[in-house]
């Protein structure tokens, strides 16, 4: 049972992040029908980004909680530009063209962004230093130190933010009104280019948050750290319907929870021929799934057919 609890925790933390990084993927998915490939290299470049100021402030004698919130602040700004410097130049070209295009450059873009990551940074492992208190909290057998719960908090904080953004602001409904027809929108005074470009920094400024809480609970940062929790996120939109904001939170959720218990049980359901070091199987396990039984996800595809 502690084994139980634990592993619902990891889960927990886990599907956190991976319901950040999804909701980037469904909401530039919702307005123009674009798989962001490039997305998980954002939530790298956010880690890499926090690791850097937290190291070259690392003397000031800051507290580690101001050291961390600073390097937030830092990846947010810097992924949040990045982000909206490539929708106008690698996306926005491509608006109108097939559909096959952007998702050519979508991959291309991703690959570039690993490699001047890695021109950067260095393509060695860089350890992030541990921030806030590690003393841990019992919870029955299982434990769990402070910066989970400030992954959790952090976390329903964010979602929370962002649904009432998209569901009770000017911005939201012009969000709403582009993704449902950006051309009727525009004669009513929404201006779609901005809506898009908007919808790209918010979705970085998500990337970005999960990137630092993953580095700071995993402890170190590298140029490619960002492709696998890229692919698993987008794993999870499409889990929970992409397009649809509570999907992809809901998919992250449940596919953090998958592969974390799958984790804690598969050696003993395979009697020892697979470890736990093959957790990365459950997520594309699941991905078939759903393609197969039910390709519109969990609640549906909120996406709606353009005039």
């Amino acid at each position: 049972m502690d084994t139980f609890i634990q592993q619902i925790i990891n889960g927990l933390v886990l599907g956190s992040v991976y319901a950040l990084v999804a909701l980037g993927y469904t909401m530039v998915y919702g307005i123009i029908n674009l798989i962001n490939f490039a997305h998980g290299e954002v939530l790298m470049v956010g880690a890499l980004t926090s690791w850097t100021v937290v190291t070259f402030l690392a003397d000031a004698g800051l507290p580690g909680w101001l050291l961390m919130l600073i390097s937030l602040v830092a990846a947010v700004i810097v992924c949040s530009v990045l982000n909206f410097v490539i929708e106008k130049v690698a996306y926005r070209p491509l608006r109108n063209a097939p559909r096959l295009a952007p998702l050519i450059t979508a991959m291309g873009m991703s690959l570039l962004l690993q490699t001047l990551a890695m021109i950067i940074w260095k393509p060695n492992y860089k350890s992030f230093p541990l921030l806030l208190p590690r003393e841990p909290f019992h919870i029955g057998g299982a434990v769990i130190n402070t910066t989970q719960v400030v992954i959790l908090v952090v976390t329903a904080l964010a979602l929370a933010g962002l649904m009432y953004l998209v569901n009770h602001t000017r911005l939201g409904r012009a969000m709403r009104a582009t993704a449902e027809n950006p051309r009727v929108a525009a004669l009513m005074g929404v201006k779609p280019d901005m809506v898009i470009s908007a919808t790209f920094v918010i979705g970085a400024a998500l990337a970005a948050l999960a990137g630092v809480m993953y580095a700071a609970n995993y402890g170190s940062v590298q140029h490619t750290m960002g492709f696998l929790p890229g692919l698993k996120a987008f794993t999870a939109a499409v889990f929970g319907g992409i397009g649809n904001l509570a999907g992809a939170m809901l998919g992250g959720v449940l596919l953090g929870l998958i592969e974390s218990l799958g984790a804690g049980y598969i050696g003993a359901l395979t009697g020892g021929v697979l470890g736990s070091h093959y957790s990365d199987i459950f997520a594309f396990i699941v991905l078939i799934l759903v393609l197969t039984l039910r390709p519109q996800g969990l609640l549906g595809e909120r996406v709606a057919d353009r005039a």
